[in-house]
């Protein structure tokens, strides 16, 4: 399967409650495992819509702490298989080492963040402790939802995909991606980020998916000091959040928002 086919037709019947309509063509969005492999040595297989997949391997291999910056990647190399597609990373010699030496391995599925983790021990926390305050308007929110709107291409043709998007202070769109997984969505945000060479305050992360511990952690190892999601986020979720001080802006909508955390960073 191409990297860049990433939904296709598929027969659907409208279904009126009565009867069985006729049938309507309906775009579904692709999803294929996506093998991402270091140095011949496979580490994980999400599932994931096959597109930017450059920025997942970075964004990815960021996030889980295999690389600490764009630079420790060497090359990214896109390969075909018969049973979805594989990622060949190409990591600077001591990265690779310090990755040999974590001995991890992951088998991940569309919505999981915490695949590979054995115990309580292993889960995900980010090292990074945000200084100084930040400010952040609720007019600017708003335009960011209403922006972000004209930039979910494939969630407009198939309703089934996340976004995870970065903008500006003043609403400016500087990055957005897509994919049928949340944290990929985010994953491949950060990869763009990190490949565009974008610091983390530069702006503010938005995404359209529900906002569990994993996707604030994601968040906080890229270094963002406020994080808004269309959901609501966990209690965990805001207690990293208030650990890392974070804003974290929940139910977010054009009219109106919930403040979970980082109250003194909204203002007018």
């Amino acid at each position: 399967m191409p990297p860049n086919d990433t939904h296709s037709p598929a027969p659907a019947w409208v279904l009126d409650y009565n009867r069985l309509g006729a049938q309507s063509p309906r775009e579904l969005a692709v999803e294929t495992a996506v093998n991402l492999v270091y140095g011949s040595i496979p580490f994980a297989v999400m599932m994931a819509t096959p597109d930017d997949l450059i920025d997942f391997a970075y964004g990815f291999s960021f996030t889980e702490g295999i690389i600490t910056e764009a630079a420790d990647i060497l090359a990214v190399e896109p390969q075909a298989e018969e049973l979805g597609l594989r990622l060949n990373i190409a990591l600077k010699p001591s990265r690779m080492q310090a990755h040999l030496a974590r001995k991890r391995a992951l088998s991940g599925r569309t919505g999981c963040g915490l695949c590979g983790i054995e115990d309580l021990n292993g889960l995900p926390h980010s090292a990074r402790m945000a200084q100084g305050s930040y400010h952040l308007s609720p007019a600017v929110i708003a335009e960011a939802l209403v922006e972000l709107e004209q930039h979910q291409p494939l969630n407009n043709i198939t309703r089934a995909v996340h976004a995870a998007a970065f903008f500006s202070a003043d609403a400016t769109l500087l990055a957005a991606r897509e994919d049928v997984g949340r944290h990929n969505a985010l994953d491949k945000l950060i990869g763009a980020l990190l490949r565009a060479g974008r610091a983390a305050g530069d702006g503010f992360i938005v995404i359209t998916s529900r906002c569990s511990f994993e996707m604030v952690e994601k968040a906080a190892i890229f270094g963002a000091r406020a994080l808004v999601s269309v959901s609501a986020p966990t209690t965990l979720a805001v207690e990293r959040a208030k650990a890392y001080n974070m804003a974290l802006i929940g139910v977010a909508r054009r009219d109106s928002a919930l403040v979970f955390q980082g109250q003194n960073f909204i203002g007018s």
